[in-house]
């Protein structure tokens, strides 16, 4: 890897387009590199994760809504069409990216990457699939495309912050997907670098969709940034030109809306000829909800089974001491009343984790839709003992969460609970189970009973057992439009505009 130095120009100094990032980034996307064996077997993973996750959330309001939208536009000329999972009509490409990202996003359940930045790189996934199914590329094409929008996006989150500025994760996404879409297609490097400029432009939102009382956009957010990245490449390669310098202009997106004018950063991305292994850094969820709870609820239910007696009328308080990013984002730290409220929203409980730690000690168990229902968040028993759950930062466990070493990086903490009678139980997890340095690490079995496990009772038999044929053929396929999931799921949903 090389780190290549980044900072605001003036518009006098005259960047040379060689010397921007965008250019950097579509150098890497230009060249032709074959995956990894162990690369290419992970892939098939989270191709395998996403359509786990999307399967689970198909009768699902948001994801209802946006079938409906992809539903109503036909399939644009030039192309076969992409397929939207749970349905039979096939749709123009930029819109089945739009639904099939927001159901694979929904549940908060695939994939995560946590360094300088958040983010779910398994988003990537459905733009890329949309356009080489309209444009009837092959596996190995597709392969190729998804291991560079990991790249891209791994590699952004590693040396930029968005978060730090209220800005939302989605703008590494929109490059990232750009970039992606343009291996797929073998585009030259001008054109991947006019489409990352514009999907880096598009893509910039601020982070209130992740604060307070969360809404529906959480998980149309992703969608929205793979729809500009299919439609950025396709204004690309009709030789329109994209905002330049996009990232070091004065007048860009970090002079402005990241550090300012007197911004440093360091990005790394694959030398010339070098294997591109980003996705073998990333890591899925076990559980449904945000990746900084995935710890929290092993080491929950872990308690569960150690102390069952471990009612909430014996419990005087819960500390939980952790990372700066838990503590302020989905802890007591960001200050959201809505965090501790059992009548907000499923979005908003997901990124809660007094709420998650105390169903899973309660109940020893995580289900992506029993735990989160009214009633499970309403009982008494539920809400005494949530309130008496506060986290801390701690100073040692924020530094192991920014580690570079793989080995000590961490996203877990200790968690301390006075008893009433003044006896304290303390213990402490550094990473999920599911993570691979975790107790009971995923490999293709896990990949493969998780996908069982949500399909089941959704889609017929056959069904599951044909997406797991193809998806596991990937590097053979030649026909792509068996990489979705079918079955009787009405969009009904009230009508819009299309």
């Amino acid at each position: 890897m090389k780190l290549h130095p980044v900072r605001v120009y003036k518009s006098d100094e005259n960047l040379a387009r060689e010397d921007q990032l965008a250019w950097k980034i579509a150098e890497v996307a230009s060249e032709r590199i074959d995956a990894t064996d162990e690369v290419a077997d992970m892939v098939i993973n989270r191709i395998i994760d996403n359509a786990s996750v999307a399967t689970a959330s198909l009768t699902r309001g948001p994801v209802v809504a946006a079938r409906a939208q992809a539903e109503a536009h036909p399939v644009s000329r030039n192309g076969a069409g992409s397929t939207v999972f749970g349905s039979d009509l096939p749709t123009s490409p930029e819109w089945a990216a739009w639904a099939n990202g927001v159901a694979v996003r929904e549940l908060d359940f695939h994939d995560t990457f946590l360094a300088a930045e958040y983010s779910h790189p398994g988003d990537n996934i459905p733009p890329i699939l949309a356009v080489a199914q309209h444009l009837g590329s092959t596996g190995a094409e597709l392969l190729r495309g998804i291991v560079t929008g990991y790249e891209i996006q791994v590699d952004l989150v590693k040396a930029i912050s968005l978060h730090k500025h209220k800005i939302d994760h989605v703008a590494h996404l929109g490059p990232s997907a750009a970039a992606g879409i343009g291996t797929l297609l073998g585009l030259p490097t001008e054109t991947i670098f006019q489409a990352i400029g514009q999907a880096l432009h598009t893509t910039t939102a601020t982070r209130q969709s992740r604060k307070g009382e969360i809404s529906t956009w959480k998980a149309h957010a992703p969608a929205f940034a793979g729809k500009m990245a299919v439609e950025a490449v396709d204004r690309a390669m009709r030789g329109q030109t994209s905002p330049t310098p996009i990232y070091e202009g004065e007048d860009g997106v970090i002079a402005w809306l990241l550090d300012g004018p007197d911004a440093r950063y360091e990005v790394p991305l694959p030398e010339a000829g070098e294997a591109r292994t980003a996705i073998l850094d990333t890591y899925t969820k076990e559980h449904s909800a945000e990746y900084q709870a995935q710890a929290w609820i092993d080491l929950a239910r872990k308690l569960h089974r150690e102390y069952p007696d471990l009612t909430a009328d014996r419990i005087e308080r819960v500390i939980i001491r952790t990372s700066h990013h838990t503590h302020y984002v989905i802890g007591s730290g960001a200050n959201d009343p809505q965090k501790y409220d059992p009548t907000a929203s499923r979005e908003t409980l997901d990124h809660s984790i007094p709420f998650i730690f105390t169903v899973a000690l309660q109940d020893g168990a995580w289900d992506h839709e029993k735990s989160y229902s009214p009633e499970r968040a309403g009982r008494p028993d539920t809400v005494a003992l949530w309130n008496k759950v506060v986290t801390e930062e701690d100073a040692e466990w924020t530094r192991r969460y920014h580690s570079n070493d793989p080995r000590e990086k961490a996203f877990g903490g200790s968690v301390a609970i006075t008893l009433t009678d003044g006896s304290t139980i303390v213990d402490e997890i550094a990473v999920a189970d599911a993570h691979p340095l975790g107790a009971r690490p995923f490999g293709r079995e896990q990949y493969v009973a998780k996908f069982r496990g949500l399909a089941e009772g959704v889609l017929a038999p056959s069904e599951i057992e044909r997406f797991l044929d193809t998806a596991q053929n990937l590097v053979n396929l030649t026909d792509l439009t068996g990489l979705t999931v079918k079955g009787d799921f009405p969009a009904v949903t009230p009508k819009g505009i299309f």
